[in-house]
């Protein structure tokens, strides 16, 4: 095995405990959203694709004779255990979720560009094609939180403005 090989099974590790991490985040937030209906359903959508992503992954792993890093996946998950009790101290939860949900995807959307890339170079065109099928889907969501922002600030500042009114779920 190349060494361009070792660090494309290495990254598609890297990106299954990442989508193990993102699912079990976004599983978390939706459970806790009670006040902004279109940001719990965009999530809920964000998660059947998040565990369709993941198992393209594994297979991309079958694939190449290897499986994913239980360490890994691990550590994920632990991560994102940390994040959602630490969004639940905060007052402005619902933001600060976003605003965390909007960088991960970023980070996502750089994983699978990174992806593509190794894969062309290592010919490994079934990897290539599996990670550009889940990147538009990571740019959507992206996209759609940094588009829904503002009316998510809005609406949080409204909410939180009304004296017994709960604004930060």
């Amino acid at each position: 095995m190349t060494k361009a090989e070792e660090h494309l099974l290495d990254w598609l590790r890297d990106a299954h405990a990442m989508e193990q991490q993102a699912e079990q985040m976004l599983e978390a937030q939706a459970k806790r959203l009670e006040h902004y209906p279109k940001l719990k359903r965009r999530i809920e959508q964000h998660i059947t694709e998040t565990q369709g992503q993941r198992r393209l992954l594994e297979a991309c792993l079958n694939r190449l004779g290897a499986r994913p890093s239980t360490l890994k996946d691990m550590t994920g998950k632990l991560m994102a255990f940390g994040q959602a009790m630490g969004g639940m101290m905060m007052t402005d939860e619902v933001v600060k979720g976003a605003m965390s949900g909007y960088v991960f995807e970023n980070l996502e959307i750089a994983s699978y560009t990174i992806l593509i890339e190794a894969a062309k170079q290592v010919g490994d065109t079934q990897t290539q094609e599996v990670c550009e099928q889940i990147l538009p889907e990571e740019i959507a969501m992206a996209d759609w939180l940094r588009e829904h922002l503002p009316e998510l600030t809005q609406a949080f500042l409204s909410r939180s403005a009304t004296p017994d009114t709960e604004a930060r779920k």
